[in-house]
């Protein structure tokens, strides 16, 4: 079978910033594949030039084997799209939008079977502008659901949600997977990628600069906790980096404003080690943090950056 998606030298560009820089991906049928990276780094755009939405400067895709210009009107029956924010008719009920964007396809799923799958069952007759921001991103996965896509495209579908709406979506989103549908889901939550996707590509100013299962780019950082500490009045800002270095367990160590992270391989071997040497300079801990290393620590190293940075 070709690839479900096969993006090759993409390249976007705007009047004042280049958007995709030459990127290059291929996603295999049934696979969720995360693009992650922080906002202004390339994922929508790439995005929106795989489902046609707007053409590329140069490169090519291939969607489901096949080229927007030579299959544009069959490519569109065969995939889903829900975006960041899907702007619907208030005035409707969630059936007729349902009914709506099922009239756009030959062969759309039955409208009970989708309102079942994202749990709107009870709000069917209720009218769109009532809705919670939760279940309106329910219903615009349930909108792309209908067309019973084999591939789906969810722009950051979680993005400005509360913790237990967003944990409900990802339980929707895991349904789709275990259909054996293709997903591509762009998100800039590090938890929302390790939970949902096989495989992640992490994007900063257009390209790709790491390319892994979650668990495979976690170990390459090579550190499997990473240490926060800040001193008390801001006292330990000007420490030196090849100090802390140097304690035991500490791969790197890296300042973050007032703070300092340092990736351990052994968090319990770090922790007494930085408290012996804190003390020893009369220096008292405001605030000290551990926590497993994750994908946003990866995109630290990486870029000197997180992930939820601009």
């Amino acid at each position: 079978m070709p690839p479900a998606l096969s993006i090759n030298g993409l390249r976007k560009a705007y009047k004042d910033v280049l958007a995709v820089d030459s990127l290059d991906l291929e996603i295999q049928p049934g696979e969720c594949f995360g693009l992650l990276g922080p906002n202004g780094a390339g994922k929508t755009t790439t995005v929106e030039i795989c489902e046609g939405l707007i053409p590329a400067d140069a490169g090519e895709v291939r969607v489901l084997g096949r080229t927007w210009r030579e299959s544009g009107p069959d490519l569109r029956q065969r995939i889903g799209i829900s975006l960041q924010e899907t702007q619907f008719s208030e005035k409707l009920t969630v059936e007729e939008t349902l009914r709506l964007f099922g009239s756009f396809y030959h062969r759309p799923r039955p409208v009970d079977e989708v309102l079942d799958a994202v749990q709107l069952g009870e709000k069917r007759r209720g009218r769109v502008g009532q809705l919670s921001g939760g279940q309106k991103q329910r219903l615009a996965l349930a909108c792309a659901l209908i067309a019973d896509p084999e591939l789906f495209f969810l722009d950051e579908p979680t993005t400005g949600l509360d913790p237990q709406s967003r944990r409900q979506l990802w339980e929707l989103i895991e349904g789709v997977k275990s259909e054996g549908r293709t997903v591509l889901l762009t998100t800039h939550y590090m938890e929302e990628a390790e939970r949902l996707c096989e495989r992640v590509a992490i994007v900063d100013h257009g390209r790709v600069i790491a390319l892994g299962t979650p668990r495979e780019l976690v170990s390459r950082l090579g550190a499997q906790h990473v240490v926060e500490f800040r001193g008390d009045d801001g006292r330990g800002a000007a420490l030196a980096a090849d100090e802390l270095s140097r304690l035991e367990g500490v791969l790197s160590a890296r300042p973050r404003d007032t703070a300092w992270l340092l990736e351990s391989s052994h968090a319990h071997r770090t922790i007494p080690a930085l408290l012996g040497f804190l003390a020893a300079r009369d220096i008292p801990i405001a605030e000290l943090v551990t926590h497993r290393a994750t994908l946003d620590d990866v995109f630290l190293h990486l870029t000197g950056r997180q992930l939820r940075d601009g």
